[in-house]
C-alpha cells in the first residue's frame, strides 16, 4: 500500500504533532479512547461501503533516525474474531505551501472485512488516511491557561455626606379628610316592588273600570278558601239514595190503595 497526502502545514509543525501521542490520538478520526490506557488506544468504527465494523486496539508511532516514522497497530473486532494488523512507514517531504505525507507499508486482515469488496476496502483505507493527515495538521497543543492576575482590593463606595439637621423643623400641612359619602335613605325603596311593576305592565291597554275591578296579584292576592271535599262527596251520593227511597214509598202506597 502506498498513498500520499498534502497538508498545508510546515514539516516542523507536523513533527511536533507526531512526537506527542495525545495529539496523534486526537487526530485519529472517530477514536474512542479507553480510560487509563495508552493515548492511542481504544475503539474505532470503520465504514466500508454500506457496512461498518468496530475494532478495539492500539497504534504506536515511533520516530526513526532517517526522519521517517514507523506506524504499527493491532486491533480485533468487538463483535467477532476478525483481526487487523498494519506496519506502515510515514515520511514527510517539504513541499511548496505545505508538506506531503507518504504512507508506505502493508496491512493484513481476516474476518468480516475479507468478505467485503476490495474496492470498498481500499476506499475506506484511503479516506481514513486522508482524514488522519488533515486532523494531524490541525492538531494543536493544549491551550495555555491565562495568567492569574493579582487580586486588587475592593474599593468601598463613597458614602454621601450627611447634611446637618436644621434647628427649626418644617411643618408639613396635614392632609384634609375626604368628604363623607352621602347616606342613602333605606326607608323608601328606590324602585317599586317586582309585583307592582308586573301589575303596572299588565294594566297597560285596559280601561279604567277594568283596572279598578281587577283582582290584586302577587303578595296582595286573596287566599282562596279551603275546599271540603269530604262533605261534598257525601251530599253528592246521599241525594240519589233519598230519591230512590221516596219513589219506592210512593209506589208501595199506590199499590196498597188499589187493593183496598
Amino acid at each position: 500500500m502506498e498513498h500520499e497526502v498534502f497538508v498545508p502545514v510546515t514539516v516542523e509543525r507536523l513533527r511536533e504533532a507526531l512526537g506527542d501521542p495525545v495529539r496523534v490520538a486526537r487526530a485519529v478520526p472517530g477514536l474512542q479512547q479507553d480510560a487509563g490506557a495508552d493515548p492511542v488506544a481504544g475503539r474505532l468504527k470503520v465504514r466500508v461501503g454500506s457496512h461498518s465494523i468496530t475494532y478495539r486496539g492500539a497504534v504506536r508511532v515511533t520516530g526513526r533516525d532517517d526522519g521517517s516514522y514507523a506506524v504499527e497497530g493491532d486491533a480485533t473486532e468487538t463483535r467477532g474474531t476478525g483481526t487487523v494488523s498494519l506496519a506502515l512507514t510515514l515520511r514527510l517531504r517539504d513541499t511548496e505551501g505545505g508538506t506531503t505525507l507518504t504512507f508506505d507499508g502493508t496491512a493484513t486482515a481476516d474476518g468480516r472485512v475479507t468478505e467485503l469488496p476490495q474496492d470498498a476496502v481500499g476506499s475506506a483505507v484511503v479516506r481514513l488516511l486522508n482524514r488522519f493527515a488533515e486532523a494531524l495538521g490541525k492538531a494543536e497543543e493544549k491551550p495555555e491557561q491565562p495568567e492569574e492576575k493579582p487580586e486588587q482590593p475592593e474599593e468601598k463606595p463613597e458614602q454621601p455626606e450627611e447634611k446637618p439637621e436644621t434647628s427649626a423643623a418644617v411643618e408639613t400641612p396635614e392632609p384634609e379628610e375626604p368628604p363623607a359619602p352621602p347616606v342613602d335613605d333605606f326607608t323608601e325603596p328606590a324602585n317599586p316592588p317586582a309585583e307592582a311593576a308586573h301589575a303596572r305592565r299588565t294594566m297597560i291597554g285596559r280601561s279604567a273600570e277594568e283596572v279598578d275591578h281587577a283582582p290584586p296579584r302577587g303578595r296582595y292576592a286573596p287566599v282562596p278558601a279551603p275546599q271540603t271535599v269530604a262533605s261534598g262527596a257525601t251530599l253528592r251520593w246521599a241525594a240519589p239514595a233519598a230519591a230512590v227511597v221516596l219513589a219506592s214509598a210512593i209506589v208501595v202506597t199506590r199499590v196498597l190503595r188499589k187493593r183496598r
